[in-house]
């Protein structure tokens, strides 16, 4: 009697199993049919199997965009967390009304959504009206016209990603320094260590486990990034910030071709799928050997 006692805590699952599977595996298996049909309208289509499957995996527009993805991804990365982890070292360790208003100010960016993130960079990057393109254009005499320029495309888009979401690695990397016992840095002022030393032999080690989080949500995240260059730079000028959601959107509802868009979000989420689990192991491996 103990034992089915015991087990009835998982009644409470079947709820959110149910849940998942009507808002995922639904959706997904509803994708995959439409990914081996030629859909002409509600009632005509055809069966055509792995043909789209063949050509998206052959088109060199997806490929530029898979390759303009990865490097956009691996330079948030590059970018976010030094920049989050040198950030989280300068914020107060004692509790306060001073760390709370930190807290508060550092989180604000990720409290915005997305669509109006786009939109205030959109103000904030005009050379007539907005601050930082004004600076460029008047002030520093660069002529600023991220619109039509490609690399200042992508740099916009990269500033705009960065200040977005480095504050989610900022509190990551927050907490783990907060977990790290006085007792560790007791022994480093007896030792007479260095600041460098106490960041690389203490508080980098016992970062490592909200660090891997950050690479993996930061990863998957930038992976996926849609809204904000849409808005900012509608994938342009040309393809230049034509990410793979963007380019999927516009083959799902620019061209309306649903059958290879449906294909294509089946590449799309193996891709991720794959990429997030190498990250994955690889992390995983590095921290299993810093521990021998």
């Amino acid at each position: 009697m103990q034992k089915w006692q015991n087990q009835r805590a998982w009644f409470l699952v079947i709820p959110v199993v149910v849940l998942v599977a009507f808002n995922a595996l639904i959706p997904v298996m509803t994708v995959v049919n439409y990914s081996v049909q030629d859909i002409f309208d509600s009632t005509h289509r055809i069966f055509v199997g792995t043909e789209w499957y063949r050509e998206m995996l052959l088109n060199t527009r997806l490929q530029h965009a898979l390759l303009r993805q990865l490097v956009f991804s691996g330079l948030v990365l590059l970018i976010e967390l030094p920049l989050g982890v040198a950030i989280a070292l300068t914020m107060p360790r004692k509790g306060g009304w001073g760390l709370s208003a930190t807290l508060v100010i550092v989180a604000l960016p990720l409290l915005i959504p997305w669509n109006v993130i786009g939109t205030i960079w959109v103000i904030f990057l005009r050379p007539d009206i907005g601050l930082l393109g004004h600076f460029i254009d008047h002030t520093l005499g660069i002529h600023f016209d991220y619109p039509t320029v490609p690399i200042q495309a992508w740099i916009s888009v990269m500033m705009m990603e960065v200040w977005h979401w480095t504050p989610l690695v900022v509190l990551l990397a927050y907490a783990g320094l907060r977990s790290i016992p006085d007792a560790y840095y007791q022994a480093a002022n007896i030792d007479a260590a260095s600041r460098w030393a106490v960041f690389w032999y203490i508080q980098l080690p016992k970062m490592r486990g909200v660090l891997t989080i950050a690479v993996l949500l930061r990863f998957m995240d930038s992976f996926l990034i849609y809204t904000e260059p849409f808005v900012l730079t509608g994938g342009g000028p040309g393809d230049t910030t034509t990410f793979l959601s963007i380019y999927l959107v516009k083959l799902a509802v620019g061209e309306f071709d649903v059958g290879k868009a449906a294909a294509f979000s089946i590449i799309y989420f193996l891709i991720v799928l794959v990429f997030s689990y190498v990250f994955y192991q690889v992390l995983l491996r590095a921290q299993r050997g810093e521990v021998r």
